[in-house]
């Protein structure tokens, strides 16, 4: 077992309580039990996107492109000497995991963990070695594709509204706030999540998305460490928030970037899914809905683009 100082991460850290051959993480707290659960929520029918479109122009982290183009117009045809059927294509060139709204697989982050012999190497989720599951073509293990679909109950603790503003850049949200909005929400703080729900945070940075896409990722308001072993307590399937790394940006401390992910994903192989829109569902006033998405099943991809939705 590797030297670990990672508060993140902690002892023992792996093999996961699932099995040393896991890779669902999270996912395998799901099930009908969970479909049939969240079904009793929807009252009426009314869906909610929680995801952003695909566009030039939408906020990219720095070295991360994405660009639609038309291979002709039309791309094919005429066909047909009566029909003269034409037809449409494009060509997507991105990062298409790791771009606007998206889901991170277990794969996707990891840390390079020290050894009392003064070896190092980089880990992931369950203790695998990136150098044994990493090829230039993708994850050999842990790619997108391993993630259940999700259907299951869904939480949101609107911190934005704590504050009536969107929160600064660099704001930390804490176990205090979390437990704030159970209370301003009118939620029970003693079995407000089940194992295998889902919990999203609103820290108001999804409201500058498009208006400030050129600063978009030079920092966000987030979850610091504190919050996200909180939640992780309650054993959710996925953490989502409308920034663009669920964590607090600029790490509050130094010496520990990206804490949340590593404590999320790697310990606990807790799904997290970034650039959320959640201004509509705030509006919406309700704070329990159906929580649902389908991520593309590419074999060894770090993450999924997509629209999930709440169903009210």
């Amino acid at each position: 077992m590797p030297d670990i100082k990672n508060p993140a991460l902690g002892d023992n850290w792996f093999p996961s309580r699932w099995g040393a051959d896991d890779e669902l993480g999270a996912g395998n707290l799901l099930g009908p039990h969970k479909v049939l659960g969240a079904s009793r929520l929807i009252k009426t029918g009314e869906m909610i996107s929680l995801g952003f479109p695909y566009r030039s122009g939408m906020p990219l982290s720095p070295g991360r492109t994405f660009a639609l183009k038309m291979p002709g117009g039309p791309t094919g045809g005429p066909e047909g000497r009566l029909s003269r059927t034409v037809y449409n294509d494009d060509f997507i060139a991105a990062e298409i995991g790791q771009v606007g709204t998206h889901m991170d697989a277990l794969g996707h982050l990891g840390g390079e963990i020290s050894y009392p012999c003064g070896h190092c190497e980089a880990l992931v989720y369950n203790g695998n070695k990136l150098s044994d599951i990493w090829t230039p073509c993708g994850l050999k293990k842990l790619g997108i594709e391993k993630a259940p679909i999700f259907f299951t109950r869904g939480v949101l603790l609107d911190v934005q509204a704590l504050f009536d503003e969107p929160l600064r850049n660099g704001f930390e949200i804490t176990p205090d706030h979390l437990n704030s909005c159970l209370e301003r929400q009118g939620m029970d703080r003693d079995g407000w999540l089940a194992p295998g729900d889902v919990v999203l945070i609103r820290t108001g940075h999804g409201s500058r998305f498009f208006s400030e896409a050129e600063t978009w990722y030079e920092g966000a308001p987030g979850l610091g460490l504190a919050a996200a072993e909180f939640l992780s307590a309650l054993q959710p399937v996925v953490v989502g928030a409308d920034n663009f790394a669920v964590d607090v940006v600029p790490s509050i401390d130094p010496d520990l970037v990206l804490p949340c992910h590593q404590h999320l994903i790697m310990r606990h192989g807790i799904y997290l899914h970034e650039g959320m829109n959640l201004d509509a569902l705030a509006e919406s006033g309700r704070y329990e809905f159906v929580y649902a998405f389908a991520p593309l099943r590419i074999e060894g991809a770090t993450g999924s683009p997509g629209t999930p939705f709440a169903l009210l």
